[in-house]
């Protein structure tokens, strides 16, 4: 069986816009592409892992701590989360 690739915008299509993942990330990502300035404050180590919450376009909306939260924070903005593995 054959599994669908979909084009960004037509998963957007699928959810509109309130639809959105969440899915597991390594600290790494986020030291990786964001400035130490914006960092300040916040200890992360490489291998901790974060949750990112996405919108159905892919564009990273929040990272936080742990999946409760992420669940949590996309629930408090109106939007529908999904898991992603």
């Amino acid at each position: 069986m054959m599994t669908p690739s979909l084009t960004a915008e037509a998963f957007t299509a699928l959810g509109g816009p309130d639809l959105v993942y969440v899915r597991p990330i390594k600290a790494q990502e986020i030291i990786a592409t964001t400035s130490p300035e914006a960092r300040r404050g916040v200890d992360l180590t490489p291998d901790q892992i974060l949750y990112a919450v996405h919108g159905a376009n892919g564009a990273r909306l929040a990272v936080l701590a742990d999946r409760d939260s992420a669940y949590a924070a996309a629930l408090a903005n109106e939007l529908a989360p999904v898991a992603v593995h």
